[in-house]
């Protein structure tokens, strides 16, 4: 195409610009061959005249589409050059905040100088496994593509990070080995990922400062090897480092810094262990306070500086040695700060000795200060001769100090990385490795030294090779396409490096120079002069000669050659190095130790063994061995072993651009981006591109885009390549504009937006006639409309005058009728009210006469009742008093008297009959024993003393009771007086009552009239109440709506609360389960592999390692009490044996407390549940539906709670009985005896400890029948004591105290076991015994006395109690008394009566509590009944059977006896030895097909059948073995068939049923509901198998996991495709608009659609319903993928911008409304599975709303609820229009939306977690199926089961 055909009118271009580089421009006139300027008309609407006739001047470039603009990738855009490039740029960071966009095989990163939320784990992962191109750029799809080529290829990758300072280059190098870490974690435990990116604080500490440019500035270069096993698990890393900045550590520039670790040493100074460093702030050293300000604004030095000693210790650096590394780093510091005085005109210098800066310098180093304090200021010069020591200048000393200093921080620095390489070092074999470069970029300041020369050297030779491997791709992808190959001419930077590396070059003439003894930097700058003065890369400046220019790739840059020569020697006097090589810190000592290769420390390349480096072209040969010791030359070494290294490995280019010098976030400068653009080849890039064809578009894609252009006939064809070929030759006439490849065309630069240009033409010209043909509909409508209303506005005006006459008469003659009407009705008005006010008066007057005399009798009358019966009431109120006052002295008296005449006799009978027993066969030793029983006499004598005092004492303590006693009765008495003095008082009161009467009759009389006249007023009053209270009602029961409304709402609040807080408690117990399942998982494939490294040839197998089944032989033993009893766990160990059993009894104990405070605790939530269930029942009377539904949810939730924690319980016991069975594997393994026998004493200890509780088992069961007694005993006696005043015997029924009764028994214990010591007394030990006996009565009566003595105060108290009582209540009968005689006697009646009821409501009450106390021990005992009966039932059952005994030849014949039984009891009998063939048969070995037409589930109906038969016979050993094998059985398939759906959909229905069965048939009531007859027969009878239960729910967690991981990963890869990319609606393309180009190699990439995934999901759903899984579980499992395929959708469109369109929102919605319609057909509406997608519908709605004005911003703010604000920003970002049509999103409308967002409190996260679970419920689901109902197929091989 001609140039005219291309700038026309209304084309916009680019023109030059000296502010903003480039300017946007629209041509107003036609270009025409031979014009001398274009006239231009600017964006604010100025005319510009655009001249092309002037030398160099041309035309200016074409400016892109809008379509095209924002663009993922910039070698997508129609026409490639610098301003397309920059405005690309600018747009996607300004208005999207997009910082990273692809430019061919490069990723431009853009610092934004702000954290942004797109590096979070959820990124990661979404990145994770997806190709380059099909996600939005960032730097995790690089790091993406590098990991998966090297897994593909098997090829070591490197990502070469670069960029000028403050670019971000270090934050995406770390960005990159996070995700290298996140994805490719290590397998051991060792870590390796994490102490990678610990080295990071570390080398940012030591190698990072503040710039002018950037406050955390690398100051170096590095290379990081992240080292991969053969399953590309990291295992460990290696770092080179390159050209560290020394002049930094003694000087920094204005508003610089030194290294951040001199800044973080000081602001932790004041830390005690930093006392001795003698260090102060920053401010105080010179080396740290040159650059002015010490800080660095939000920046903590001291909070970093806790981090880097963190990251120290992380990487194994001792403490000792970090110590000595800031000493170190303080003596640097100190060194900068000594006062060297000059002497004669500053030749000769010298440095105080009392300089406390020396000598902190030379203690913290630990050298002598004589001699450091010397060789500062002097050094030696050796000759052939002799020897001299010659003074330094102060010059010469300032330098030499320096250079000390910097010489000591970069051994140090050496030496770090040294140990930082040593702890990522592994000995595992390294099978690939991803290199990690994050190097300095090009740099130019006003004054550029020797560290800018080495920086641009290094960046000539990494452009080289990304020039040539940017040329390389290219012609790879021609070649691949079958694209003619022609020599596209690309920049070679060659000739410069030569310049610089070459013999004779600058490097070589510098070295040169180095050697001559007086070199000088002139005299090198004029070598170079005469050398190099014709080369095109060198240039001489013309005002100076001292300074040399070089033409870099990126620019020219002036050199100044001060400097370069010191820098490149690196002088360091030798004195100063052998000073400190003595240092009595070995460290420091060892870090100037000569090495034997001057290469750097840094470049450790012999640990990637698998690198075969070969470069690219012959290594370079130095022409001098001296030339290793320069800076320069080893910085050249280093850099080819780096680009040997970079050639050897797939490089991936990541590109930093700042986008302005003042680092404030998101503000583009073009002019610095242009400059950074060109320094980095990304325009290089564009230009190799551009060169060639760099719009690529498949057939399909060009078909689906331009087939608006292609005639009828064409479209008709069926070959779509054809087609294409066949419009292009139609449009672009020139052949050389386009080729056509195997999968592509190729379009040259600016033929995509000449075919866009038609396109739109042609949309262009049908819009005009769409928009003619209805406008002329429009105008046509309109008139009719208007003709339309013309005629009904004249027939309704003609209406309406006809009925406004019509009005007037009607209103006339109806005003005449009113008019007669109300002067009648107002004249009787008048009449009415007269006569009914003469008539009102009249009856009130009757009525109150007749009412005044009613009433007068009714008072008398009311008057004598109200006497009669309070005198009454009174009289018998103080004898009842009286009356039980006598009885209860009496009692108390009697009851005293018994217990001391009891207690006397039980004595005497005690001693004699026990001296009885002890003295048979003793007659001949009594004489022995006379003097012992005579100091026993005496101590009973003084006991009988003390006991009389206390009679004494208890006798006078009565005396005093009766004296208060009469006391209290004579009061009464004074009371009885008192009360006839009130009554008098009374009648007196009554008297004056009567004439205060009279008096108000006459006030009556007065107020007569008055009231008269009041009457009509209470009759306004009355309507007016009457009115008020119509008001009252309704707004009463408005505000009663309204609370019962707000009621309602507060409970479904409550509700919907206690159901989020149940979920998460269920989903962290279920992830509990899955960790443990995982770890369960883990130990086994350690244990294998610890198994195959074990077995060695002529070795056979240990009993660990035949089978993984008995380490999962986890489950508790059956006992009908309690599981985790200590003595089940005894009799556990000693079936297991001493091979299988040990356990840590310290571990026991803790487990055995966390027991039993889960048991307190259940035991007290199990009360508050009581409580509330009585609570509940009380208040059913009074509450609506909604509370009682409410407390049902409360209940429902509290049992769920006390279940939970039951199995907590449970789980913690198992969890102790794992840890026995572990620890008796370890010591199985272990031989040694030291082991056995401290095992056999732990189990002797555990043996003693559990006899002894046995023994305090039984004595608090005597106890407790002792105290039942005892109570029964108080009950009848209180019940008798009444009847007859027999006296009881005392102490008959005292209470025991149990440590007194534990002690004595322990003491007869005691005297049994000692019966064998005390032989030396005589020859048969009855001397002994006699004697302890005598002590164990002593003891006895002892005890008794001091329990007598305890009751005794005990009663003194209660009788005391019981009189302080009375007195209160007595003050009370009197206070009440004297309130009532000051009311009104009507008011003391009801006042008493009131009284009266409360006292019997109260022992009603007390009654009402005893009888349910009786009645629930009444249960008690008779469930403890059913369960002996039951018990001896069975017994005799088991003792009528006839035991069968086991014989082969015998089977036969058993089973001929069976099949002539009638009647099958649903239970299946085999041996204990058949178990194995029954789980292999039954679990291992079958098939689900096997049983597909068989009872679903028959496996688990099988497995109960054989349990209730061991349940039958009482085996608990058969059931504990066949539970456990079945459980193992199914783990072992389960594992094995890892990926297996059907496989794992069928155990988790058959481990489900099994569940059910066993609680369906345990017994429990709550559980048998639905049962029948019959299946109630076939229930348990002997075992509670609750933890069973337990255990299976876990196993039925595990395989749901299990089950749902499986589709997952099968459903996972179709999502993207099918629902996002997927064009369901023919004909809605949803193609993108330009060709995009992906980068990643990956061949088969399948794509799938959304009949496709739904017939998937068809498959799961018949395959889980043919095999009978709970529709509940099937609900939760489709909830659960439904919520995945929203998240990975919703996360792929957050992160995609080529689908964030209009039409990509509607083929959305039509995709999610066909799983929705799937979800309605497989009736699975009501699982949740569709709300889950309400996110991913609400995203495909806001793709499709309006977004321009403030009302559009309201309606998706308030449609938008489930998507955050985020989220909604970012797909507002994201939105891409499909053709021009359409209109972008402005910054403005986003900003609205956020600021109207603002007070949602929305999560952080962009992205959607795809990885959450919900936690799964098993419902109870009982089955119909009875088990005598059941068929056995042959097919399963279980003839050895036989039917009972």
């Amino acid at each position: 195409m001609s140039a005219a055909q291309l700038y026309t009118k209304y084309t916009r271009v680019w023109i030059p610009d000296p502010d903003e580089v480039w300017r946007s421009a629209e041509i107003i006139k036609d270009y025409k061959e031979g014009d001398k300027s274009l006239q231009l008309k600017l964006e604010d609407e100025t005319l510009y005249e655009y001249p092309i006739d002037l030398p160099g001047s041309e035309l200016p470039f074409l400016r892109n589409p809008d379509i095209l603009v924002g663009q993922n990738d910039l070698t997508a855009l129609s026409y490639l050059h610098e301003p397309a490039v920059l405005h690309n740029l600018k747009v996607r960071f300004l208005e999207s905040n997009h910082i990273y966009t692809y430019c061919g095989i490069v990723l431009v990163a853009i610092n934004p100088y702000e954290q942004l939320p797109i590096y979070e784990q959820d990124v990661i992962y979404a990145y994770s496994g997806q190709n380059m191109g099909d996600m939005d750029p960032h730097i995790f799809a690089v790091a993406e593509e590098a990991y998966k080529q090297m897994a593909r290829d098997e090829k070591n990758q490197s990502i070469i990070v670069s960029g000028e300072s403050g670019a971000g280059k270090t934050v995406s190098a770390k960005y990159a080995m996070r995700f290298f870490a996140t994805v490719g974690g290590s397998a051991s435990e060792t870590n390796i990922e994490t102490k990678v990116l610990a080295s990071s604080p570390i080398m940012e500490a030591i190698g990072n400062a503040k710039t002018t440019r950037n406050d955390n500035s690398s100051r170096f270069g590095k290379y990081i090897q992240i080292g991969f096993d053969k399953r590309y698990h990291i295992i460990g890393a290696n770092m080179r480092t390159y050209l560290l900045e020394k002049s930094r550590v003694v000087f920094q520039a204005e508003d610089e810094r030194n290294y951040h670790i001199f800044y973080q040493l000081c602001a932790s100074s004041s830390l005690p262990e930093f006392k001795d460093l003698g260090l102060t702030c920053a401010e105080d050293f010179f080396y740290t306070s040159q650059g002015g300000d010490t800080s660095i604004d939000g920046v903590d030095d001291a909070d970093d500086f806790e981090k880097t000693r963190h990251a120290f210790t992380l990487l194994g650096v001792k403490e000792s040695h970090q110590m000595t590394i800031f000493r170190i780093i303080a003596a640097i510091l100190h060194l900068g700060n000594l006062k060297i005085q000059g002497e004669r005109d500053g030749e000769v210098c010298s440095i105080s000795s009392e300089d406390e800066h020396l000598s902190s310098f030379c203690s913290l180093l630990g050298v002598e200060h004589s001699q450091m304090q010397h060789w500062l200021c002097h050094r030696k010069l050796v000759t052939t001769a002799e020897t001299y020591v010659k003074s330094m200048s102060l010059h010469q000393v300032v330098n030499a100090r320096n250079a000390l200093a910097k010489h000591i921080y970069a051994q140090l620095f050496n030496w770090i990385v040294q140990h930082v390489n040593k702890a990522l070092h592994t000995t595992v074999k390294q099978h690939s490795f991803i290199g990690v470069l994050d190097i300095y970029g090009f740099e130019t300041f006003e004054v550029n030294s020797f560290e800018q020369f080495c920086i641009n050297y290094a960046n000539e030779k990494l452009q080289q090779q990304f020039n040539s491997h940017v040329f390389k791709l290219e012609q790879e992808e021609y070649m691949k396409e079958g694209i003619p190959w022609t020599l596209i001419d690309f920049y070679d930077n060659q000739p410069c490096i030569d310049l610089i590396e070459a013999k004779l070059g600058i490097l070589d003439l510098l070295d040169e120079e180095c050697k001559v003894p007086k070199g000088t930097d002139q005299n090198w700058a004029q070598k170079l002069y005469d050398r190099h003065a014709a080369s095109q890369h060198f240039q001489k400046p013309r005002m100076s000669n001292t300074s040399f220019i070089v033409l870099h790739f990126a620019d020219k840059v002036e050199y100044q050659s001060e400097g370069f020569l010191e820098k490149n020697r690196d002088t360091v006097y030798e004195e100063q190095i052998n000073i400190l090589k003595a240092s009595q810190y070995q460290m420091v000592a060892d870090l100037f130790q000569e090495e034997k290769d001057a290469v750097p420390a840094t470049a450790v390349a012999k640990r990637t063994p698998r690198i075969n480096v070969r470069s690219a072209k012959p290594a370079f040969k130095a022409a001098n061995k001296e030339h290793r010791k320069t800076v320069g030359h080893q910085f050249r070494n280093s850099l080819q072993l780096l680009m040997e290294t970079l050639n050897a490995t797939t490089p991936h280019y990541v590109r930093c651009i700042k986008p302005n010098d003042e680092k404030l976030p998101f503000k583009f400068d073009p002019k610095r981006a242009v400059q950074q653009l060109r320094a980095c080849g990304v325009l290089e890039t564009i230009r190799i591109s551009a060169a060639g064809f760099p719009s690529r578009w498949s057939y399909p894609d060009f078909f689906n885009r331009y087939r608006v252009l292609m005639n009828k006939r064409d479209l008709s064809k069926n070959d779509k390549k054809q087609i294409c070929q066949t419009l292009l030759e139609d449009l672009i006439k020139d052949p050389d504009k386009f080729q056509f490849g195997r999968t592509k065309i190729f379009f040259r630069a600016g033929q995509v937006a000449y075919l866009e240009k038609l396109r739109a033409d042609k949309f262009r010209a049908a819009t005009i006639m769409i928009q003619k043909t209805v406008r002329g509909w429009l105008q046509r409508a309109r008139y009719q409309r208007l003709r339309r209303a013309t005629l009904a506005l004249q027939r309704y005006a003609r209406g309406h005058l006809a009925r406004r006459l019509f009005q007037h008469l009607r209103r006339t003659r109806a005003a005449i009728i009113l008019q007669k009407q109300y002067r009648m009705l107002r004249m009787r008005r008048a009449f009415l009210r007269v006569c009914s006010a003469t008539l009102t008066i009249q009856a009130f007057a009757r009525g109150m006469f007749v009412r005044r005399i009613y009433h007068q009798m009714l008072m008398e009358h009311k008057a004598t009742i109200l006497q009669k019966y309070a005198r009454g009431w009174l009289a018998r109120v103080r004898f009842r008093r009286a009356q039980a006052a006598a009885v209860v002295l009496q009692c108390h008296w009697r009851r005293l008297r018994a217990r001391r005449q009891l207690q006397a006799l039980r004595i005497e009978a005690r001693s004699a009959q026990h001296l009885k027993k002890l003295n048979i066969g003793m007659e001949n030793k009594v004489v022995q024993l006379q003097r012992k029983v005579d100091e026993q006499n005496k101590e009973n004598k003084l006991l009988s003393e003390q006991l009389s005092m206390l009679t004494s004492a208890h006798s006078s303590e009565v005396e005093k009771l009766k004296k208060e006693l009469q006391q209290y009765q004579q009061t009464q008495q004074g009371d009885g007086k008192q009360l006839l003095s009130l009554q008098e008082e009374t009648e007196r009161l009554r008297m004056e009552l009567e004439r205060a009467h009279g008096e108000r009759e006459v006030l009556e009389d007065s107020h007569g009239k008055e009231r008269d006249l009041l009457r009509k007023r209470i009759c306004d009053l009355e309507e007016e109440n009457a009115l008020l209270k119509q008001e009252k009602e309704e707004l009463n029961s408005r505000i009663l709506c309204q609370s019962e409304d707000e009621f309602a709402r507060n409970t479904v609040e409550e509700n919907m609360q206690m159901k989020k807080e149940l979920e998460e408690e269920r989903s962290r117990y279920q992830n509990l389960v899955k960790e443990y399942a995982s770890l369960e998982q883990r130990y086994d494939n350690l244990r294998d592999e610890m198994t195959i490294f074990k077995q060695t040839p002529g070795h056979r197998r240990n009993p660990s390692n035949q089978s993984s089944l008995e380490s999962d032989s986890n489950n508790p033993s059956i006992c009908t009490s309690e599981i985790g009893d200590t003595e089940d766990v005894i009799q556990q160990v000693e079936e297991i044996g001493m091979e299988k059993a040990a356990m840590d009894m310290t571990l026991f104990l803790k487990l055995q407390k966390r027991v039993r405070e889960l048991e307190l605790e259940r035991k007290k939530l199990q009360a508050q549940l009581e409580k509330k269930e009585q609570e509940s029942k009380k208040s059913q009377v009074n509450e609506i539906k909604t509370e009682v539904t409410s407390e049902h949810e409360d209940f429902a939730y509290n049992s769920l709670k006390r279940q939970e924690l039951e199995s907590e319980n449970k789980k913690l016991k198992n969890e102790l009985n794992e840890l026995r069975k572990a620890i008796a594997d370890h010591a199985t393994q272990n031989n040694s005896n030291d082991v056995q026998d401290g095992y056999n004493l732990l189990l002797n200890q555990l043996k003693s400890a559990n006899e002894e509780l046995e023994v305090r088992k039984e004595e608090v069961l005597i106890l407790r029948s002792q105290i039942m007694k005892a109570a029964q005993q108080k009950e009848t006696g209180k019940n008798m004591e009444s009847i007859s005043p027999n006296a009881s015997w005392p102490n008959s029924d005292r209470h025991v105290d149990q440590e007194d009764a534990i002690e004595a028994y322990q003491g007869m214990c005691e005297t049994n076991r000692k019966t064998e010591d005390w032989g030396y007394l005589n020859e048969d030990g009855e001397l002994g015994l006699a004697y302890q006996g005598l002590k164990q009565v002593a003891r006895l009566l002892e005890a008794q006395l001091q329990d007598q003595r305890r009751e005794h105060e005990e009663e003194m108290e209660a009788l005391k109690n019981q009189v302080d009582l009375m007195q209160e209540e007595l003050e009370k009968q009197q206070q009440a008394f004297l309130q009532t005689l000051q009311l009104s006697p009507e008011v003391q009646v009801e006042f008493g009566l009131q009284q009266e009821i409360t006292r019997l409501t109260n022992e009603n009450l007390d009654l009402k509590e005893l009888l349910e106390k009786l009645e629930k021990n009444e249960k008690k005992l008779k469930k403890q009944l059913k369960i002996y009966m039951k018990k001896v039932q069975d017994f005799e059952a088991s003792q009528t059977m006839v035991p069968v005994e086991r014989r082969p030849h015998e089977r036969n014949m058993q089973v001929a006896v069976q099949r002539k039984e009638k009647d099958f009891q649903g239970m299946l009998e085999y041996y204990k030895e058949d178990e194995p063939l029954l789980i292999r048969n039954l679990i291992t070995d079958l098939k689900p097909q096997a049983v597909s037409a068989t009872v679903p589930c028959l496996p688990a109906y099988i497995l109960y059948m054989c349990i209730r038969h061991a349940d039958y016979i009482n085996d608990d050993q058969k059931v504990h073995s066949l539970l456990t094998s079945t459980i193992n059985g199914v783990k072992k398939v389960l594992k094995k068939h890892q990926d297996d759906f059907e496989m794992t959909s069928f155990w988790l229905a058959n481990t489900c049923r099994l569940l059910h069965c066993l609680k369906q048939y345990s017994g429990e009531e709550g559980f048998m509901t639905q049962n029948t007859a019959k299946q109630n027969e076939h229930c348990l009878k002997n075992f509670d198998l609750t933890e069973y239960r337990q255990v299976l729910g876990h196993l039925s967690i595990q395989i749901y996991q299990q089950l749902i991981n499986i589709a997952e990963g099968i459903l996972q890869p179709m999502i993207v495709s099918a629902v996002l990319e997927n064009e369901s609606i023919q004909g809605l393309s949803i193609v993108k608009p330009v060709g995009y180009r992906k980068y990643s190699s990956n061949a088969g990439d399948s794509s799938y659609s959304l009949d496709e995934m739904i017939r998937q999901l068809n498959t799961f759903h018949s395959i889980m319903c043919d095999q009978g899984l709970d529709p509940e579980i099937i609900q939760q499992v489709f909830k659960q993928l439904f919520y995945m395929i929203n998240a990975i959708a919703l996360n792929n469109l957050l992160l995609r911008k080529d689908v964030c369109s209009w039409s990509t929102g509607m083929q959305l919605r039509f995709n999610i409304s066909q799983l929705e319609e799937w979800l309605h057909g497989k009736n699975l509406q009501q699982s949740g599975a569709a709300q889950t997608l309400e996110p991913l519908i609400q995203a495909a709605q806001l793709l499709q709303l309006k977004k321009k004005t403030s009302e559009d911003a309201e309606a998706i703010c308030s449609l938008c609820t489930s998507l955050t604000t985020q989220q909604i920003v970012k797909i507002l970002n994201l939105y891409t229009p499909v053709n021009e049509f359409e209109e972008r999103v402005t910054v403005a409308f986003i900003r609205n939306i956020q600021k109207q967002l603002q007070e949602r409190n929305d999560p952080p996260q962009l992205l959607l977690d795809f990885k959450h679970m919900f936690p799964v419920l098993f419902p109870f689901n009982p089955s119909a199926i009875t088990m005598d109902s059941i068929h056995l197929p042959a097919s399963l091989n279980l003839d050895f089961l036989n039917k009972v």
